[in-house]
């Protein structure tokens, strides 16, 4: 059973669902004041639920359910899910991911030729806009409460939730409005400095007003988050703000590493690997919770939508693979990978087929399906079977029962926003960077223990020599395709929109090709241009 406070997320999603098709983006956020009326926070026990919005909004899209009274108007509600823009925007334009849907804008995120009017990277814009304003409304709003201890937290929580929705904010839009209060007046552009500045100073202000360690309700986060965040920020700062702060990332992926947090290394049911268990749908208590420092989370019954997991699992089964394997009625045969990804685990590949691709494999995140599928895309559109398809998310629990939803529709798997394992990646990066507080050895531990996970025995462990930034950068798409994370670990290389890494159909050409460096941001939306005098649109759109 989930645990209670994905019945309080629940309270804000309730009903039945119709589908719809992509439609053109004529966005505008639902009134962020409309959940803190003067009455929400008549009690701390009112004041939670009204907390529990600032984390529906990134889990799910609006006050019905999968559809109805959305929080972002004009667009399909299912596509408006943050973690689901994320993945368009983070992993589809990347070698980790393509999409042979034909939605207006989809095409061009694979392809790299979006433009301001995208609809993807337009809905991205507004649904974090959207969480800004909805935490800056709480905070607010809670003040009248803030000598309660538990609200006190509440406030700490919301103060994280924005701090990260401005973390994604400067790294995929760079210089964006930074507004802290509510205010009907447009606001001024800040550079990507002043608001990363702004991410810092806030989580090391909350570090110590958030809960413990893993002693928040399962959902909530902790002081620990605040910590993981702030070494994702630090190891990003030269790409975000020309500064050096490896050292930085070491410190506070230490204050994590040191924490109760722990590896999820073992498998108690026999059925899998501990490394699967931390895509199923029993992820909040079969272990793998002990992992997650920040999710989202989701349930079959109490908290659907067509963005979150239900996306990545049904968007990803196709071809021959068996939906009932998956824990849904059916496959929606869009979501595959490309072969630059699969040749990251080669190496440890023990079986292929007929033309030499490989098909299986000795370290166990490899979770693709062969079968049916060729190796090489030749066309991305409508052709399923053009590239491996990728089983990593399942809506069945470790005894490989189905999720909570009798229909097969809606997934119960929780999504890993933060894990430790991103955390002991981090350590290992800004070590090899410079950063002093760290070692190699240490380094090379962590990424053996993640590795021995992987293989389940030593026969993928490294030594400290084997240990260097690109060994690094391969071992995050190991360990982390489809988290959400590769635009940005390409960027922070290089090699995102240059010609030193391409990948089939980057750029729109087969064998792939660079991009102009311009694209390592995305636009502003055009209207939001439009509306705002005081906004200046990025480089090159």
């Amino acid at each position: 059973m989930k645990k209670t406070y994905k019945k309080i997320i629940a309270l804000f999603v309730v009903g039945v669902f119709l589908g719809s098709c992509q439609d053109d983006l004529d966005q505008t956020p639902i009134d962020p004041d409309s959940f803190t009326e003067q009455n929400v926070f008549a009690s701390p026990d009112e004041a939670k639920g009204a907390l529990a919005k600032l984390y529906a909004s990134l889990a799910l899209t609006g006050q019905e359910g999968p559809s109805g009274q959305a929080d972002i108007s004009g667009i399909d509600e299912g596509t408006s899910q943050f973690s689901r823009m994320l993945f368009s925007l983070n992993e589809l334009t990347t070698d980790n991911a393509v999409v042979g849907w034909g939605d207006p804008g989809l095409p061009n995120l694979h392809e790299m030729n979006w433009d301001a009017n995208n609809d993807f990277t337009t809905a991205m814009y507004y649904r974090l806009a959207q969480e800004v304003s909805f935490c800056n409304s709480f905070i607010e709003n809670a003040q009248s409460l803030a000598d309660d201890a538990e609200v006190a937290y509440y406030i700490a929580e919301a103060r994280f939730l924005r701090a990260f929705a401005y973390y994604n904010l400067i790294d995929l839009y760079g210089n964006v409005p930074l507004v802290t209060v509510v205010s009907t007046e447009l606001p001024e552009q800040s550079r990507r400095s002043e608001t990363f500045d702004f991410v810092e100073s806030e989580l090391l202000e909350i570090q110590d007003l958030l809960k413990d360690s893993q002693s928040n309700e399962y959902g909530r986060v902790d002081q620990v988050a605040a910590w993981a965040l702030l070494s994702k920020l630090y190891l990003n700062a030269k790409v975000w703000t020309d500064q050096d702060k490896y050292t930085d990332a070491v410190t506070y992926a230490n204050k994590v590493l040191g924490s109760s947090y722990s590896i999820n290394m073992t498998d108690a049911n026999g059925n899998g690997t501990a490394y699967d268990e931390l895509f199923l749908a029993d992820n909040d208590t079969n272990g793998a919770q002990n992992e997650f420092i920040f999710a989202l989370n989701f349930d079959g019954n109490q908290s659907r939508t067509y963005g979150g997991t239900t996306f990545l699992v049904h968007a990803a089964v196709g071809g021959t693979m068996e939906p009932s394997d998956f824990g849904v009625n059916g496959g929606w045969s869009g979501l595959r990978t490309t072969s630059a990804l699969v040749e990251k685990f080669d190496a440890s590949a023990t079986d292929f087929d007929s033309d030499g691709h490989p098909v299986q494999w000795a370290d166990m995140r490899a979770m693709f399906h062969a079968d049916g599928q060729n190796y090489d895309i030749n066309t991305i559109a409508n052709t399923f079977t053009d590239g491996y398809a990728v089983t990593k998310f399942k809506n069945v629990d470790a005894q490989g029962n189905a999720g909570s939803d009798a229909g097969g529709e809606f997934v119960d798997s929780d999504l890993p926003i933060i894990r430790l394992a991103d955390i002991y990646l981090v350590y290992a990066e800004a070590v090899l960077r410079g950063g002093s507080g760290g070692d190699i050895n240490t380094a090379a531990s962590y990424i053996n223990e993640l590795r021995q996970r992987a293989y389940g025995s030593t026969a993928g462990n490294i030594s400290a020599a084997d240990l260097t930034l690109n060994f690094v950068l391969d071992e995050r798409a190991r360990e982390l395709f489809w988290e959400g994370q590769r635009r940005t670990d390409l960027v922070r290389y290089g090699l995102f929109t240059s010609n030193s890494y391409v990948w089939p159909f980057k750029g729109g050409v087969k064998n792939g090709t660079a991009v102009d460096s311009y694209r390592d941001l995305f636009p502003l939306p055009a209207n939001i241009i439009s509306i705002n005098s005081n906004l200046t649109q990025n480089t090159g759109y």
